[in-house]
């Protein structure tokens, strides 16, 4: 029994322990190891190498080793931990003035040892993040030395660097803006104004923002690379996405490639201080279905989720990176309330002691001091002999004011110079009038301090990352077809691994399959490498959601001896693995005529009768097209109630679908049919989308959704082939100004309609409209007078030539501007959508000419 009471005794004790020992691991972690302060951005071992850095600046470099070795007597922990905490800081190019290898942010190399690379503070830290006065203090872990408790930073350090790390229980994740951006958010908040602030890396890239969320947990962002195209078989990483360096960028796009979600050649890593990743493409593979494919399939994109948890005070709180922002700019407002205060007191020690010196000198009351054998007697008759001058002091004269004044040299006193001193407290009082004035408009004189630091400093440090709102890629569309599909008709099943059956087309991994069966079934599925379906399949094909272009006509009988009806429809929507009747559901009914139809197309169909003495005539031939589109459940129209032999295909038909509404969405870059931005107009067949850039190229490109348009046009358009393209251009070279207009053809090549090569050659404007005309403005002659406007109609200044073509001088003399004038363009006629006609249930007639009877 003793036993057993001893052992629960000890369980206790042990379990108490653990309990207080983990929350002080814990609690250590997260206060002095991964977690950064609030108030001076840094975590324990970034502000321990900063004040290290401080205490051995001397305007030369120093080795990194000695840094780090330096750093040892305030971080109680291993050199190795220290230097790459100072590596990732030197990478961000701000506090750390580096020398040497210090890796490449871009590849991923990491640093030479630290015996062989040197550091210096930037003029920016050494200005914004020191100032010893200001600066609390506190014993290192030996008690040997003091180290700063925070820094007393002058500006938004941890949103301009971001941090990342992970402690016991929480982790922080803040992103790194954009230096000048943050400057203003806090001029604008001194101002009492809203503002918005959003991450900006070095790496550069497109950043979608719109789930920011103001970088609070739940929010998200997406980080993109930067991919342009170069020639029709290769595209080009320029760009980084966060987080990812080229080999991590380059492992996960061969590793998509492997796994046959994208279809590339090779890649090549040209990549040196700026990042060049070369992407070769087969000569059958789409350019823009291949970047939407990187986005979906590789580390080219990736999502990342902030977690702005910082210490404030001695605890964790999780705040938005405005508030942070809020919080940094009123302790930047308190420590230069702080720094003007300390000022203005030395100042008016100074003061002080200035006037005490000229009273002591002026009305010679050193001489007080003759005969007097001690230090007392001495202090005594100095104090006694001012005290009838000092009533115009700002304080009262104190001990060691009159200790200084003992310790003054001769020299000093035989050349005083009452002018000079009157001088210097003059030039005093002027200095405390300002450090007064700026004390009673602090706010003021912080935005004063915030945009001297922006001119100082922010000249280089332009926004990288372009914030752009990011299209959904539906990763079904841009997956290559990676699979080959069979079909077992015999037994009824269909799949990839069915290959010593009949192939049917080939696939992607991810694609759903669509099958309709002789029975009326419909059922979708995914691609798997052996499903069954169902035997009597009339039709397997690739589906995609919310397809409304492929029609599916059909023609089936209803029961064993019932009428035969005609549909059409689309399936846009389904449950996956359901079977869905489209047919009746009378036991015995079968579908006689089936055919999918990938644009709307309406074939006509010859439909041949049994032999029926009731009947005159056996056969009639019957148009899709006068069928309306309708959903997958209605019942369809009637074709007739007598019994049918057979149904055969008699004409190809066209598509019954009205021309796209296309409208371009300048903030994804995208074309959609969503009425988003702007209508581009009615598109059917081979119609196209003109662009045009400032370089003077011309491309036409297909109304694929899937196309990209990341490059800056002039025009973006839907193209007239009969339409001229009216252009004005400055040759740089002969200094003058040239029309012209051209046709461009029909070709998928860039077009270049730019004649001069000149740097200094511009366009000055294209166009497309009919009846542009142009105002030359003349600058004012020698005399000051000006010349009458001239205006140039275009379409009767020149006639339409070659795209090659120089063109016609617009004018010689000298050009202060060009107003070009654009008429309201002409509407297109609208193409009106295929008409919804009324359902109807009448049957064929027995007898008559069937052409001239409605199926509805």
């Amino acid at each position: 029994m003793t036993n057993n009471n001893e052992r629960s005794e000890s369980l206790k004790k042990v379990s108490g322990l653990y309990r207080d020992w983990f929350l002080d691991y814990a609690s250590y972690v997260i206060l002095d190891r991964a977690i950064p302060s609030v108030f001076d951005g840094l975590k324990p071992v970034q502000r321990r190498i900063m004040h290290s850095m401080r205490e051995l600046e001397d305007g030369r470099y120093n080795k990194v080793a000695n840094i780090v070795g330096n750093t040892m007597k305030y971080h109680p922990h291993g050199d190795a931990s220290i230097t790459d905490a100072m590596v990732q800081i030197g990478q961000k190019e701000l506090l750390i003035d580096t020398q040497g290898n210090w890796g490449n942010i871009y590849t991923g190399d990491s640093a030479a040892a630290a015996r062989y690379i040197e550091a210096r503070l930037t003029p920016f830290a050494l200005e914004v993040v020191f100032n010893p006065k200001t600066t609390e203090w506190t014993k290192s872990y030996d008690g040997r030395n003091n180290e700063p408790i925070d820094l007393p930073v002058k500006f938004p350090l941890l949103l301009a660097q971001g941090v990342e790390g992970i402690g016991v229980g929480l982790s922080t994740k803040i992103l790194p803006h954009n230096f000048n951006e943050l400057i203003e958010a806090s001029i604008t908040y001194l101002k009492g104004k809203k503002f918005q602030i959003f991450p900006d890396f070095l790496t550069g890239g497109m950043l979608d923002v719109s789930e920011y969320n103001d970088g609070e947990r739940g929010g998200k962002v997406r980080a993109r690379a930067r991919i342009i195209q170069k020639d029709k078989n290769t595209l080009a990483i320029t760009e980084l996405p966060f987080s990812k360096n080229t080999g991590e960028l380059i492992d996960s796009i061969v590793k998509a490639t492997e796994r046959n979600k994208i279809k590339i050649k090779k890649i090549e890593d040209n990549t040196s201080d700026k990042v060049e990743i070369l992407i070769h493409l087969y000569n059958d593979s789409s350019p823009d279905k291949t970047i939407d494919a990187l986005y979906a399939f590789t580390d080219c994109q990736v999502s990342i989720s902030p977690n702005a948890c910082v210490i404030v005070g001695d605890k964790p709180m999780f705040l938005s990176v405005s508030e942070i922002l809020k919080r940094n700019t009123d302790h930047t407002v308190a420590l230069l309330k702080r720094e003007l205060e300390i000022e203005l007191g030395e100042l008016e020690d100074k003061w002080h002691f200035a006037s005490l010196e000229k009273i002591f000198i002026e009305n010679e009351i050193y001489q007080e001091i003759k005969g007097k054998t001690t230090k007392e007697e001495v202090y005594a008759a100095i104090d006694t002999a001012l005290k009838p001058f000092i009533k115009h002091l700002m304080r009262a004269v104190v001990t060691e004011d009159i200790v200084r004044l003992t310790e003054l040299p001769f020299m000093r006193i035989s050349r005083y110079d009452r002018d000079k001193a009157l001088e210097n407290i003059a030039a005093l009082e002027g200095k405390m009038e300002q450090v007064k004035y700026d004390l009673e408009n602090l706010v003021a004189y912080a935005i004063a301090y915030y945009q001297k630091i922006q001119k100082k400093y922010g000249k280089d440090k332009t926004r990288r990352t372009e914030l752009r709102v990011f299209d959904t890629i539906d990763a079904t569309k841009v997956a290559v077809a990676n699979e080959k599909f069979y079909i077992n008709r015999e037994d009824g099943f269909i799949g990839t691994s069915l290959k010593r059956d009949e192939y049917l087309f080939d696939c992607s991994d991810i694609d759903d399959i669509i099958v309709f069966r002789k029975n009326g079934e419909m059922k979708v599925v995914k691609v798997e490498p052996k499903t069954f379906v169902g035997k009597d399949i009339l039709h397997v094909a690739v589906w995609k959601k919310g397809d409304t272009r492929t029609v599916y006509n059909m023609m089936y009988r209803e029961g064993r001896d019932g009428a035969t009806f005609m549909k059409r429809f689309s399936v846009t929507s389904i449950t996956r693995n359901t079977e869905y009747s489209l047919a009746s559901e009378t036991k015995g009914s079968t579908v006689l005529y089936f055919s999918a139809n990938p644009n709307g197309e309406a074939e006509i169909v010859s439909v041949f009768l049994k032999p029926n003495p009731r009947i005159r005539k056996n056969k009639m031939d019957i148009d899709f097209s006068d069928l309306a589109i309708k959903g997958r459940n209605a019942k369809g129209n009637i074709v007739t109630k007598f019994a049918v032999k057979k149904v055969e295909m008699k004409e190809e038909g066209v598509s019954t679908l009205a021309p796209r509404k296309i409208w371009f969405d300048d903030t994804v870059r995208r074309l959609n049919v969503e009425e988003r931005g702007t209508f581009l107009g009615y598109f059917k067949g081979d119609d196209k989308i003109l662009t045009i850039n400032s370089s003077g190229e011309a491309k036409l490109v297909s109304f694929d959704l899937m196309n990209r348009f990341d490059e800056e046009f002039i025009v973006l358009e839907k193209w007239n082939p009969e339409q001229p393209i009216s252009c004005i251009y400055f040759d740089g070279e002969k200094k003058i100004y040239y029309i012209k207009r051209f046709l461009l053809e029909n070709t998928p090549n860039v077009q270049s309609f730019m004649p001069s090569e000149h740097p200094k050659s511009f366009i000055e404007f294209v166009g497309t409209a009919q009846g542009i005309t142009a105002e030359i403005i003349y600058p004012k002659d020698k005399n000051g007078k000006e010349k009458e406007p001239e205006l140039v109609d275009i379409d009767e200044f020149i006639a339409v030539k070659g795209i090659k073509a120089m063109g016609n001088q617009l004018i010689k003399e000298k050009v202060k501007s060009i107003n070009i004038s654009i008429p309201e363009p002409v509407e297109e006629t609208p193409v009106p959508e295929a008409a919804e006609k009324p359902s109807a249930s009448d049957e064929f007639p027995e007898e008559g000419v069937i052409e001239e009877l409605p199926f509805e």
